[in-house]
């Protein structure tokens, strides 16, 4: 309705929720592919389950594995979490056979989209990190499935349209930690960072911020001034 407020003539396919079950998804995607709309508007978990084509699934991976060796400086210190990271990263790959959750359908390149728009767009903010930072507030190296499909698409479209495919909204880009910047970064500015030598965190964190250890208030304890101490968090410069 919000769209058709701005747009009163636009052509319009919204997704029902039947509209992706395992029986009718096939058919809704095609719809997409052969059809002249102006806007598809769709869920989060049903975005999902459009699935990238196998071969860029296998390019982006491999982007990843090397990525991920290039941003190491000391392999020595840090090589039982490169190995886990890179054995998981394999493990991926070997996966991609399995499309179980994701059928045979029409590949999100087949559909013709040319721009997302993500509402909710912080649902998203678990997107695969190597650090070797430890024991700093606010750095979590957790992964969600659908961020990573996410990032994959941005990817996808930031070669199709020059980098202006993409536009996030969120009232939280950043709720909790830095990380949720530099996380905002990689969706929206991945050839920047790249231009710039920044893709890895590690690199992006040393020149754009620091770590430091200070006083924090615990909230369970008012009376207590400095209950907490020599707690580690990463603070960003403002320029």
């Amino acid at each position: 309705s919000e769209f058709l407020q701005l747009y009163p003539s636009a052509n319009v396919l919204v997704a029902t929720k039947k509209d992706f079950a395992t029986n009718n998804r096939k058919k809704f995607c095609s719809k997409i592919a052969t059809g002249e709309y102006d806007a598809i508007i769709i869920g989060h978990s049903q975005f999902e389950k459009i699935p990238m084509s196998k071969e860029r699934q296998e390019k982006a991976l491999k982007r990843q594995i090397n990525d991920l060796l290039k941003g190491i400086d000391d392999l020595r210190n840090n090589e039982r979490r490169v190995l886990f990271c890179k054995t998981k990263l394999e493990e991926k790959l070997k996966r991609l056979n399995d499309q179980s959750r994701k059928d045979n359908i029409v590949t999100f390149e087949q559909l013709g989209c040319d721009r997302i728009f993500i509402d909710e767009a912080h649902y998203f903010k678990n997107l695969f990190l190597f650090t070797k930072m430890r024991n700093v507030g606010g750095i979590a190296q957790t992964e969600a499935q659908k961020s990573s499909d996410l990032f994959m698409k941005c990817q996808y479209l930031d070669e199709l349209t020059g980098g202006r495919g993409i536009v996030f909204a969120t009232g939280t880009p950043i709720s909790n930690s830095m990380v949720e910047m530099y996380t905002m970064q990689r969706y929206l500015q991945y050839n920047t960072l790249a231009k710039s030598n920044l893709l890895q965190f590690d690199s992006w964190a040393s020149t754009f911020g620091e770590t430091v250890t200070a006083m924090e208030l615990d909230v369970a304890r008012k009376s207590d001034i400095g209950a907490k101490q020599g707690l580690q968090n990463f603070i960003i410069y403002q320029n």
